[in-house]
């Protein structure tokens, strides 16, 4: 069985996330692969860790490894590759009878051109054994090593974190500049309205004038002889 595990933590402090995910290995006789530490966009830090771990132990580490912070995600899959482990095998033992037909042939190969065409077909018949002992023991480290992959963000701010809702001075701005923009709107209109409203002051001015005329000649006529 090869077993594999990718998990996401969202821990206060990555490096000390970091150092509890490595002793958890090496106490289960693991190792840390590749390593990776930068920031992302956001300022935040960010690790991402491949760790190697016996298949005996892969629940518990796995299981340890996500207590170190909060799980933001977490994938596991488990492949079965008994019938691929045997076709290798079944094709090693063939391919080795075959090298060594060759090797017998060579031996007892008495021409030199005999000799050259018989060392080229070992040669291919090696090479093709060699690939299969490669694809054997990848498969042997793959299943005797279960792979976590880990990655350790650390929280967003606070600000960030609830949304962006705004705080106490964020109000204060926002107020200010609403004020600000109200009374920008209201000289706006103010001065939009002066030329009628001084037209209306001055027609109501000529209006209290005539009315006034109209009184004092009426008072006039009204007079004894």
């Amino acid at each position: 069985m090869i077993r594999t595990a990718e998990l996401t933590l969202v821990v206060p402090d990555v490096a000390q996330a970091l150092a509890a995910a490595r002793a958890a290995v090496h106490e289960a006789d693991g190792y840390v692969g590749d390593e990776t530490t930068n920031r992302d966009a956001r300022g935040r830090v960010v690790s991402h860790v491949v760790l190697r771990v016996p298949e005996a132990k892969y629940d518990s580490v796995l299981a340890r490894l996500s207590g170190v912070g909060k799980v933001a995600g977490r994938k596991a899959k488990v492949q079965d590759v008994t019938d691929q482990a045997v076709d290798v095998e079944s094709r090693i033992a063939t391919q080795r009878s075959s090298v060594a037909r060759v090797r017998a042939l060579m031996d007892g190969a008495g021409k030199l051109s005999d000799i050259v065409a018989l060392e080229g077909e070992l040669s291919h018949r090696q090479a093709d054994l060699d690939a299969l002992l490669a694809q054997q023991a990848s498969l042997k480290d793959r299943t005797d090593l279960a792979t976590i992959t880990m990655g350790l963000t650390a929280p967003l701010p606070a600000k960030e974190a609830d949304g962006g809702g705004p705080g106490v001075l964020d109000a204060v701005a926002g107020g200010w500049h609403a004020f600000v923009t109200a009374m920008r709107w209201l000289l706006m209109a103010l001065g939009a309205a002066a030329p009628f409203a001084a037209g209306a002051v001055a027609a109501y001015m000529v209006w209290r004038m005539v009315i006034r005329a109209r009184r004092a000649v009426r008072g006039t006529a009204a007079g004894p002889d």
